[in-house]
């Protein structure tokens, strides 16, 4: 065994059923909740290109938003505009550049530090995500998939803050693989992924893994439950690798859960407060 047979088995899904799914989930859920459509924040990435193609499937009364930065690449602009080409929604998308606001925080915090200033960007969008989701009356949608999900590889209440996640539970290598098959353009689909929230950033140089291995480990972990020798010995990685991908996914357990509430009384609104979201 190795990399490309953990791969093959994790790839092995069938994409027209999963894009059915996620389509008519998305209808069913935009009725369920009494909104009128869906916001998607679009950077040029395969992530938010594969959402976008999605959302457009499901409704026509969606909207995107484009909120570049100085630290956006020319090239996912174009890419993001090439996407909106593809789902014909010119009529339904908004240029919004955020270094004017980025600046102004920045100076009000007193920091140049990347990462600082990275999350405040991040924030800023999700704000203007959900300013113009009220406006219209709409859900905003995440573009997170699996593999930075369980990395903990977004901003907690930044791009980690929206209403539903139609490609969650979709490994990044997936994702790749249905927008192939969506017809996206090919330099999207084999684009380094990155949050560009700051010149020269890519998400396999910050986690220090390809998102090959690193779904290779998580669904070998995750999905099919093997210890992480077993895994270094199926991948033919030193351990401390898998370790390390564990690590990760346990120091990051509090951006994919609520705030935790100290329980005080019988009933907390927490893991004790359950109800159907249909429940009247």
């Amino acid at each position: 065994m190795g990399l490309q047979q953990v791969l093959n088995r994790l790839l092995d899904v069938n994409y027209n059923v999963i894009v059915n799914y996620i389509v008519n989930r998305l209808k069913e859920y935009l009725e369920e909740s009494g909104k009128e459509g869906f916001v998607v924040g679009l950077s040029g990435g395969i992530d938010s290109s594969v959402t976008t193609v999605l959302v457009s499937k499901a409704t026509n009364n969606f909207f995107v938003l484009l909120m570049p930065s100085s630290s956006t690449p020319k090239e996912d602009m174009e890419d993001a505009y090439s996407v909106i080409s593809m789902v014909k929604a010119k009529e339904k998308s908004k240029l919004i550049p955020i270094d004017d606001v980025v600046n102004d925080i920045s100076k009000k915090v007193e920091t140049q530090d990347k990462l600082v200033i990275g999350n405040v960007k991040a924030r800023i969008r999700m704000t203007l995500l959900y300013a113009f989701a009220q406006k219209l009356n709409y859900l905003v949608v995440g573009t997170g998939d699996k593999s930075e999900l369980l990395l903990g590889y977004f901003t907690k209440y930044g791009d980690g803050g929206v209403d539903l996640l139609p490609i969650g539970d979709l490994y990044k290598t997936q994702v790749r693989r249905l927008g192939a098959e969506l017809g996206l353009p090919e330099r999207i689909v084999k684009k380094p992924s990155s949050p560009a929230l700051w010149e020269g950033q890519t998400a396999e140089g910050e986690l220090g893994i390809s998102y090959e291995l690193a779904d290779a480990i998580l669904y070998l972990r995750f999905e099919e439950m093997k210890t992480s020798e077993e895994i270094s010995q199926e991948l033919g990685v030193d351990r401390s690798l898998v370790l390390k991908v564990e690590r990760l996914v346990k120091t990051s357990q509090h951006k994919r859960l609520p705030p935790e509430i100290f329980r005080l009384s019988g009933r907390a609104i927490n893991s004790d407060w359950r109800y159907p979201r249909g429940w009247s």
